[in-house]
């Protein structure tokens, strides 16, 4: 159960049921996440800047590369919202998140993401050269600006102990399982 409980449309002042409407409008509904972060509109717009640096990097990464890597930090980092949610993006354009095909770019972001979550102190020099050899620096600062983010949103999750999507069920990510690198 929710340590935080979810704002309320009907009793939220008009800015939050702003936000409510816009995000419907944009993605056809509204998260457990969003909904509890509207108790607080900056904390709530803080977050979503990880939409603006996720539309900077699809043309970088491709939308396959930017799921992996939301994936591979989310589980990584075993946050049962968005390791579900990343799930679901990527069975819906079908993948089997068990074994995954994974090119060089995406193996690279994929490694980047599992150590970001799990030990980000410790990254190793073959990451470091890889993403050298294949992004510009503002890239890279992009690519780990969003890491960020995503590794915040999972940590906000995790702590608030938001219940989960009645849309990602299905595709519950099982925190007790591992991800491998």
């Amino acid at each position: 159960m929710s340590y935080i409980p979810m704002t309320d449309y009907e009793t939220s002042p008009q800015e939050v049921k702003n936000e409510y409407d816009d995000q419907i409008a944009k993605h056809g509904r509204i998260t457990n996440m969003k909904r509890t972060l509207l108790h607080n509109l900056p904390s709530f717009k803080a977050y979503m800047e990880w939409y603006t640096l996720y539309d900077e990097l699809v043309p970088v990464l491709g939308e396959r590369a930017l799921s992996i890597f939301s994936y591979a930090i989310s589980t990584g980092n075993q946050c049962l919202v968005c390791g579900s949610f990343f799930t679901k993006i990527l069975e819906e354009s079908g993948e089997d998140v068990g074994c995954m095909q994974l090119d060089e770019k995406e193996q690279l972001l994929f490694d980047l993401g599992i150590v970001i979550a799990q030990d980000p102190h410790n990254i190793p020099d073959e990451i470091y050269d890889g993403l050298k050899a294949m992004f510009t620096d503002e890239q890279i600062v992009t690519i780990i600006a969003f890491a960020g983010i995503m590794y915040a949103t999972n940590l906000f999750n995790t702590i608030t102990k938001v219940d989960l999507d009645e849309v990602l069920y299905e595709y519950r990510y099982d925190k007790n399982k591992k991800v491998e690198e």
